[in-house]
């Protein structure tokens, strides 16, 4: 047998790290962080326990990571879905509303999320962050920022406050008055984006299979 060419090797290593990303979302979002191991996250991957390493230095970088993944391509989805947006304050509203239905509708990864950034190892910089990240900085841009390197970082904040406003145990705010004050701020319309009473907006409503967001498909042929 003839060996794997380069570019199918490549297209193998990343798969492998798709996989792993996929796995991870699900069983922290099953099962909370602690009790989800790498060996665990291995398992569902269907990778060697000894290849996470290869990718990632540990578990808090692969789920950050993962996380990263979901949230860039949740809003991605938002800003492309059905009518378009060209409108910068319609795609303002989407990128909030898509941040904050992940925290209603997917708690336990969000809070543990949320709980890792402030960890010592801090803000995990990966391609899934740089990627949310340019989402983020062109929808200020688009919605009228005259200094997006200014905004950006504002946004940013303003949205994880809000996701960490809405998962406090014990204390959450409800995701409608977050999205209410949001909106005040950057002047949008409550019935732009997804308001709280569109259909598929209810708690819990997000059920949908996360594998579209993770390009693990089928193994290329050798």
């Amino acid at each position: 047998m003839s060996p794997r060419s380069a570019s199918v090797n490549e297209e193998l290593r990343r798969r492998s790290r798709e996989r792993l990303l996929h796995a991870a979302v699900e069983l922290v979002g099953e099962q909370g962080y602690e009790a989800t191991t790498l060996g665990d996250i291995a398992d569902r991957a269907g990778s060697a326990r000894g290849l996470v390493s290869y990718y990632f230095p540990g578990k808090r970088q692969l789920v950050q990571s993962a996380v990263h993944r979901l949230m860039h391509r949740t809003l991605e989805e938002a800003l492309e879905q059905e009518p378009g947006a060209e409108d910068g304050r319609e795609r303002m509203a989407r990128a909030i509303d898509a941040i904050l239905g992940l925290a209603r509708d997917r708690p336990v990864l969000m809070r543990q999320h949320m709980a890792g950034i402030l960890q010592a190892e801090g803000f995990v910089q990966c391609p899934e962050q740089r990627r949310l990240a340019e989402l983020l900085r062109d929808t200020c841009a688009r919605h009228g920022s005259a200094s997006v390197d200014t905004d950006y970082p504002m946004l940013r904040a303003l949205l994880m406050g809000a996701v960490y406003a809405a998962l406090v145990p014990g204390a959450p705010m409800p995701v409608p008055v977050l999205r209410a004050e949001l909106f005040k701020r950057y002047r949008l319309d409550w019935q732009m984006g997804t308001p709280p009473d569109a259909p598929g907006a209810a708690p819990g409503a997000c059920t949908t299979d996360l594998s579209r967001f993770f390009a693990t498909g089928e193994e290329p042929p050798a």
